[in-house]
């Protein structure tokens, strides 16, 4: 259980959510990569999390009761020591040394405090570089989702247009097809006036 204490998602999130390069020459990732690689890690944790949190507890919990052992057993030592020492000096003394025992356990209480609000800061911290990555892939969605809609919206004009041009042109020659053209009616005009002079003598 000693691997499950650091979790893989948190190192991926610290590695990738950075974003970063190493180097100059590097090229950044693109943020649907490091996008999927922080979706990939969270889920990844979500296995483990319970786990993780009951095994930092016994780890807490153990590291308190070790240092409250040997502060106990710096006081019974004290005691000792005070039972067997009669010198005044040397009561002082002790007593000072037991005074700075009770100040170190106080010390190492708000240690233990400020260590696991430093954790927080530390996680809080990656999480803004990951709410960062996330932020902007929904940005880039949405501008990718506004450029297909602009491009879609293009395209229904394109396609109305295309629409309407065919049924004018439909409809121009329907109207062409219903009168013959005009050179026919000029030559069938040209006809019978030929006949209608025509003498009755050569009939």
């Amino acid at each position: 259980l000693q691997g499950l204490s650091v979790p893989w998602g948190q190192q991926h999130v610290t590695l990738v959510a950075s974003l970063l390069p190493p180097c100059p020459t590097c090229p950044l990732p693109t943020p649907q990569a490091a996008f999927a690689h922080l979706a990939l890690a969270f889920r990844c944790d979500m296995f483990t999390l319970q786990q993780r949190v009951q095994v930092e507890k016994r780890a807490r919990d153990a590291a308190e009761e070790n240092i409250q052992e040997e502060l106990g057993q710096c006081r019974a030592a004290l005691e000792r020591l005070g039972q067997s020492c009669a010198n005044a000096g040397c009561k002082e003394t002790l007593e000072q040394l037991q005074h700075n025992l009770a100040v170190l356990s106080a010390a190492v209480e708000r240690a233990t405090s400020a260590a696991e609000k430093l954790g927080a800061v530390h996680q809080e911290a990656r999480m803004s570089r990951a709410a960062e990555v996330m932020v902007q892939h929904v940005e880039n969605l949405k501008r990718h989702h506004l450029r297909e809609h602009a491009e879609l919206e293009e395209m229904k004009r394109l396609i109305q247009q295309n629409s309407r041009n065919r049924q004018l042109a439909e409809t121009q020659g329907a109207a062409a097809q219903g009168s013959p053209p005009a050179p026919l009616l000029q030559g069938s005009a040209r006809r019978r006036v030929s006949i209608a002079v025509i003498p009755k003598q050569l009939l």
